[in-house]
């Protein structure tokens, strides 16, 4: 009983996962701003890849260490890459 749970839990965060990296791709055909389109990309593949990796993890728990640190590194590389792209977004518009 315990591994059907485990595997339906994890199935389903693969799934929701793989919609928020789906979800994530629709603004990008809008007439927002770039800006906008970049942080609701980054934002939703964030929540995706971290969904699919925590799926992950429930359905292979020896490979916990690799896992945990594709966590981690989702969650910095990500926050750190949006700040960056925003402050280069962003340079040059107090000079004027």
């Amino acid at each position: 009983m315990m591994e059907s749970l485990s595997t339906i839990l994890s199935t389903g965060l693969i799934a929701v996962g793989l919609v928020f990296w789906f979800w994530g791709t629709v603004p990008l055909v809008s007439d927002r701003s770039v800006l906008f389109k970049l942080h609701s990309l980054s934002v939703s593949d964030t929540l995706g890849s971290v969904c699919i990796v925590v799926g992950l993890l429930l359905k292979i728990p020896r490979e916990w260490p690799l896992l945990v640190l594709a966590l981690i590194s989702l969650a910095i590389w990500n926050t750190v890459l949006g700040y960056v792209l925003a402050y280069c977004s962003t340079q040059g518009e107090d000079d004027v």
